[in-house]
């Protein structure tokens, strides 16, 4: 199943029966979160904070999602592109940069016997992991639509020699037109709009991984000049850069730091599926 997710990962947020914890998600592929404990408020640009709910649907993202929580345990399901086709009917673009709750989702159906049975009553890892395992591995008899052209697509997308639409369409073998359609349906987002995604993401990652960097050597070689970067921060995270900087990332921190270790990316947006 290696090939249809980032990853499976459990976060434990402990600030005791009254504390708040707050910190921003970066852009990403999609999510299920599955929470016990303090149910986080989600904010996503554009849209009324979200939040109530013990499980939350986040579609692939273009923009920071901010969230406060408190002691909580979180197990995440990150949907890669593929994963997405295969577990999910609803086109991806139907659900980017949306959060929303599974139980009222119909294309989300399928998952919701997954979310109340997942925590028993003592924290148990191993079990919980392997409830998500088994409630995937019973539908992976699903069909993936275009599965070959989803496999290129992506692997052009990773490629950090790739910086422009017509590069991503010769390396995934497409006509342009065809790349826009896989990308809109499977990816969530246009060509153009992943591209500028993956360059951004590198960038924030060189950053928040080497605390000796400057936002100038942190900086993607595709980019202009440091000013396209601060305009593309903007668009990206909704803030400057020196304003993120000042931001305590209490939860992001150690999750980029962690997951970089386990994967070999520090976001789910530079996951390599081709390395799995």
């Amino acid at each position: 199943m290696r090939a249809f997710f980032t990853t499976f990962y459990l976060t434990d947020i402990d600030v005791g029966p009254d504390g708040r914890v707050t910190d921003h998600l970066h852009p990403e592929w999609a999510n299920l979160r599955i929470i016990s404990g303090t149910l986080p408020v989600s904010e996503i640009r554009n849209a009324a904070p979200f939040g109530g709910t013990n499980a939350i649907v986040t579609g692939p993202t273009s923009t920071a999602v901010r969230f406060t929580t408190g002691t909580s345990r979180i197990w995440g399901i990150g949907l890669l592109p593929l994963g997405w086709a295969k577990y999910v009917a609803a086109p991806a673009n139907a659900f980017a940069d949306r959060l929303c709750d599974p139980a009222t989702e119909r294309d989300f159906a399928p998952h919701c016997r997954l979310v109340d049975p997942l925590f028993g009553p003592e924290p148990d890892e191993m079990a919980e992991l392997a409830r998500i395992t088994q409630h995937f591995e019973s539908l992976s008899a699903r069909p993936v639509p275009e599965e070959a052209r989803i496999r290129a697509v992506h692997q052009a997308l990773v490629d950090k020699e790739v910086a422009s639409v017509a590069d991503m369409a010769e390396h995934a073998g497409l006509p342009t037109h065809t790349l826009e359609r896989v990308c809109r349906r499977h990816f969530g987002f246009p060509p153009s709009l992943l591209l500028r995604r993956q360059r951004f993401m590198r960038s924030l990652s060189q950053y928040m991984l080497d605390p000796a960097l400057t936002w100038i050597g942190a900086i993607d070689s595709h980019y202009h000049d440091q000013a396209q970067f601060v305009r593309e921060f903007h668009r990206f995270m909704g803030m400057s850069p020196s304003a993120y900087a000042a931001l305590p990332h209490p939860v992001l921190a150690g999750v980029m730091r962690a997951r970089m270790a386990a994967a070999g990316a520090p976001v789910q947006a530079l996951h390599d599926p081709s390395k799995d």
